[in-house]
């Protein structure tokens, strides 16, 4: 039985308790994080402790622990789930007030931590990236705020699943007939043998994984192109692939049905992936 954290105590999955007035389960008040851990090490967490304390401190919310002491929590649970390839959910709720209230807490309500391992064999041979991923675009209708890494997941996985009616692998978001991002996701083209890709604002997720793949790429001497990009021009790419923590890199080779590099994944996406997993292993804690 899979091992799990919860404020400060190791636990059997079916033993980890929430209360019912906690903020996360009433409010979605909380925020979380996603590290892949490959042959036992955790990838870029250096990066996603950035990003929680960033979430954590733009909600005014308590941090839950020591930053050092949370690295020590994903490597205990990576031994004693024995975890290979998989990854790792941090979550942070603002706590159990003991009631339910649109205000925040009293000052002094701790905050709910939970911490636990999936399994995921086979994350760097994806089979999804070997043949590359098959999008739909969906209306945007998320909160203003998507930089920030909360809980509040119901659209995306709303527009997974319009995607998974439609055939597809994942969806698209589009706001103005932009395209903002995934729906767990960063969202690239490739054109002319430019890397195109929105730049970061409060309408798109600070990308941990793409940060890391951009700067891979700048050093390949690869072009780079940060701007918005419309929906018509990524049906008209020569190539196309999204970024994140579960995903690497993935080749994208559909569109709402108009096809992107013969339907194959393109070269670019191809390369940039091996050029994650290599520098990323070299980096691993």
């Amino acid at each position: 039985m899979r091992t799990v954290y919860l404020n400060g105590d190791y636990l059997p999955e079916d033993e980890a308790k929430v209360s019912v007035f906690d903020r996360g389960f009433l409010m979605a008040d909380g925020v979380y994080e996603v590290t892949s851990v490959l042959g036992g090490k955790l990838i870029d967490f250096d990066g996603h402790l950035v990003r929680l304390r960033r979430s954590l401190s733009e909600l005014d919310m308590q941090e839950p622990a020591a930053m050092g002491d949370l690295l020590e929590i994903h490597r205990e649970l990576v031994a004693r789930n024995e975890i290979d390839e998989g990854l790792i959910y941090l979550q942070v709720t603002r706590g159990n007030p003991g009631d339910r209230d649109f205000h925040y807490p009293p000052e002094g309500t701790a905050p709910t931590l939970v911490v636990f391992t999936q399994a995921k064999p086979g994350l760097a041979a994806s089979p999804l990236a070997q043949r590359g991923a098959r999008v739909i675009s969906v209306p945007d209708m998320r909160w203003g705020r998507r930089d920030i890494k909360t809980v509040q997941l119901l659209y995306p996985s709303m527009a997974k699943m319009m995607a998974q009616k439609a055939g597809a692998d994942d969806a698209w978001l589009v706001q103005d007939g932009l395209v903002t991002e995934g729906t767990s996701n960063n969202a690239y083209i490739v054109k002319d043998g430019r890397i195109i890709t929105r730049a970061l604002s409060n309408d798109i997720l600070h990308g941990i994984t793409r940060a890391a793949v951009l700067r891979f790429a700048r050093e390949a001497q690869m072009e780079i192109e940060e701007r918005s990009f419309t929906l018509d021009e990524a049906k008209d790419a020569d190539e196309a692939f999204f970024t994140s923590a579960s995903g690497f890199v993935t080749p994208v080779v559909e569109i709402d049905g108009c096809k992107l590099s013969g339907g194959t994944p393109g070269a670019v996406a191809t390369r940039l992936r091996e050029i994650y997993i290599d520098e990323s292993l070299k980096r691993a804690t």
